[in-house]
């Protein structure tokens, strides 16, 4: 049966609905500082007679930080992209998104943890899964989000359709399945498992069909998973 339309900011089994803007906000403010703190860890040769071999050394580290913030800064794009179709937020949504913020903030250990490993030649394999499986609890609690919000279209704005509401899951959903891939080949070849990783990065930035289709387009909200 479906649930009776409540207005935004009434009470609800879970709480007041609250407008959205705050959540999208303070989830911008802690993936800023998620990817300032990913620099910090790029440490200095101490060796400055050798600076040149110091600095080639440290490629790693390099390697660490751009693949972890082109993936936060995936995070960041998808997760706009989610809330331009979330109207209000209930408190399972803040709860759910507060979860995803705290893996999002380990993502720096995560990202040094890797760096090291593959600079020193050693525990390649635990790093590329420590760091793979980081990522996999965030495309999970993206998952969780949507589906959530998805079987609760109070929460939902009016102008998403069942297409544009299923190319978004759709996306989100292949996410599980390419990051799980990347971090298995990981704990087998390491190497492997960072470049399936990094692969990601480049498609998932391609736009998805659907999220901006034009008011007019749209014939009704999306249908409950």
């Amino acid at each position: 049966m479906p649930e009776p339309a409540r207005t935004p900011g009434t009470s609800s089994p879970f709480g007041i609905e609250r407008n959205p803007s705050r959540v999208v906000a303070f989830t911008d403010a802690v993936l800023a500082i998620a990817v300032t703190l990913l620099v910090l860890e790029i440490r200095p040769p101490q060796d400055s007679r050798h600076l040149l071999h110091g600095l080639v050394t440290l490629w790693p580290s390099y390697l660490a930080y751009a693949v972890t913030f082109m993936l936060i800064g995936q995070v960041w794009a998808n997760h706009h992209v989610m809330f331009d179709q979330i109207r209000t937020a209930d408190r399972t949504v803040l709860f759910l998104n507060t979860v995803l913020l705290m893996d999002i903030a380990f993502l720096p250990f995560a990202a040094s943890v890797l760096a090291q490993a593959f600079r020193e030649g050693h525990g390649e394999r635990v790093a590329v899964v420590l760091h793979g499986l980081t990522f996999e609890l965030a495309a999970v609690l993206f998952n969780a989000i949507w589906a959530y919000a998805r079987r609760r279209p109070r929460l939902l704005v009016a102008t998403l359709d069942a297409a544009g509401a299923r190319a978004i899951g759709g996306r989100f959903r292949l996410a599980l399945t390419w990051i799980a891939a990347g971090t298995l080949l990981g704990a087998l070849v390491p190497a492997l498992g960072v470049t399936v990783i990094a692969a990601f990065i480049p498609f998932y930035w391609l736009p998805i069909r659907g999220e901006n289709r034009p008011a007019g387009a749209r014939r009704g909200r999306a249908d409950p998973v």
